[in-house]
């Protein structure tokens, strides 16, 4: 029986890790401009790239408007107005400045806490849009579904 307190102490550190990880969970938290807030030029431009987008196919690897995969699109509207992004969403979400409140414009980055998996733009009102995979198509979607707020990583605010 020398082994049961050994175990009882490793069953005790594992739970508390599992707890001490649901509690280092990021909210997503966002702000929506009021009417008589003025966004800006970049963000404009962003927006209504993406809003454009709505229906492409998705296509791996894509960054035009023939296809679209998640970060080709933030690729894609960002350089309508002329900002420069990294290709790929985990390298956008570990180089681009992160904003701990998103706004219309911003990025929002999903994943499993090693890398960013998946990103979209924020749209404003609780919805992302984002292109979500293989025979699917560019879409807006809310965020007050579990599956995001499961997966969401943290923010990015590359646009002024």
């Amino acid at each position: 029986m020398p082994n049961r307190p050994t175990t009882w102490r490793l069953f005790a550190y594992l739970a508390l890790l599992s707890l001490l990880a649901g509690c280092a969970s990021r909210d997503l938290a966002t702000h929506d401009p009021r009417p008589d807030e003025d966004v800006s030029i970049e963000r404009a431009l962003i927006l209504a790239t993406a809003e454009g987008a709505l229906g492409t196919p998705y296509r791996f690897g894509g960054n035009s408007p023939g296809g679209l995969d998640c970060s080709g699109l933030v690729e894609f509207a960002y350089r309508a107005a002329g900002i420069s992004v990294p290709r790929t969403a985990d390298d956008q979400f570990r180089s681009l400045p992160e904003a701990r409140r998103a706004r219309p414009g911003d990025l929002l980055f999903f994943g499993d806490r090693r890398k960013a998996t998946h990103v979209g733009i924020y749209r404003g009102n609780g919805q992302m849009i984002h292109a979500p995979g293989r025979g699917r198509q560019v879409v807006s979607v809310p965020l007050d579904v579990d599956y995001w707020q499961d997966r969401f990583l943290g923010a990015a605010s590359p646009a002024p």
